[in-house]
């Protein structure tokens, strides 16, 4: 269990704000397309431009794995790993594929009906494939058939930016450039609540247990809802035209939201007022030609830190900020 953190109110310029980060890792130097950390923030999955998908222990510094997605370059533009870190999925354009994080074995290997945008995968192993045609893919693979047991949910009509899973995989989140996310079964394609955005749904997230949604589009409108009753919690409280999200996870026994953005930014939230508790800046790597970096993943540790994965290939380990 996560242990509670207290935060105080971070009120000044992200430069007067600017923690010190506890532990930096430089995990890689080549670029890369995406990374997800665990729910702990142990393990971290990275999808390398020229030396494959690597699986890392943050905490020993050692690399346990790397996959080949495809028999050509990697071109794994999206990896997730499950909440209880036994699978990881790697997803790219054309296919989608399972991994084991116990030995390291290849689960399976999909090609897609169309073009593939976003995947999330479940305790069990099943797979969620957001698709540009505004279909997705809900996978569950078999261990005695081999044949995975297919759901194909058709509630969307243009490209799925995001899509997520609950721990047991039973609930998907998906959002779409038709301005809809849309809350659904995966066993039936069954949809639960539908919510309806002035403009295109691009990041969404689910709590391990499936009862919270977040929701987030293509300007500055972010949302907490109540998939029990489709109720809206919160609404971030964000005082800037525009603010997207590459990265989000509720935390803290879902008390608070970690977010990160395409822009170096980490935030920490209050799901029940959405009012912003504390924000910083990953680092730039020295002689970097780019000066910004995509923040892709964020967990909180059991000991009140904050762990983010960036685009500039650090690790950095924060102090939570508290009173």
């Amino acid at each position: 269990m996560k242990s509670f953190f207290s935060i105080v109110f971070c009120t000044l310029a992200i430069s007067a704000c600017q923690p010190d980060a506890i532990d930096t890792q430089a995990l890689i130097t080549e670029p890369s397309y995406d990374a997800s950390l665990s729910q702990s923030g142990q393990l971290v999955l990275v999808s390398t431009a020229n030396s494959g998908i690597q699986l890392w222990d943050i905490d020993t510094g050692r690399q346990k794995y790397t996959w080949i997605h495809s028999e050509s370059d990697n071109d794994a533009f999206d990896v997730a790993i499950s909440a209880n870190q036994m699978f990881a999925a790697s997803l790219s354009r054309d296919s989608v594929a399972l991994w084991s994080i116990l030995n390291g074995s290849s689960l399976g290997w999909w090609s897609l009906p169309s073009t593939g945008q976003s995947v999330a995968v479940s305790n069990s192993g099943s797979l969620l494939i957001g698709l540009t045609d505004g279909s997705v893919m809900s996978l569950m693979p078999s261990v005695s058939t081999k044949t995975p047991s297919l759901i194909k949910f058709l509630g969307h009509s243009e490209k799925v930016n995001s899509v997520a899973l609950s721990a047991d995989g039973k609930l998907a989140l998906t959002g779409s450039n038709d301005m809809q996310a849309i809350l659904w079964r995966t066993t039936t394609g069954q949809p639960i609540h539908s919510w309806q955005f002035d403009n295109r749904v691009i990041k969404v997230s689910l709590n391990e247990s499936g009862s919270l949604s977040f929701i987030g589009d293509s300007t500055k409108i972010a949302k907490i809802m109540d998939n029990l009753t489709g109720e809206q919690i919160s609404q971030l409280k964000i005082n800037r035209r525009k603010m997207n999200f590459s990265a989000a996870r509720f935390s803290n026994h879902d008390t608070l939201l970690l977010t990160g953005t395409p822009a170096r930014e980490v935030r920490v939230w209050d799901i029940k007022t959405g009012r912003s508790l504390a924000n910083w800046q990953v680092q730039r790597t020295k002689h970097a030609k780019i000066k910004s970096a995509v923040v892709y993943s964020v967990a909180n540790l059991d000991s009140n830190q904050i762990r983010t994965i960036s685009s500039n290939g650090l690790v950095e380990t924060w102090p939570v900020p508290v009173h």
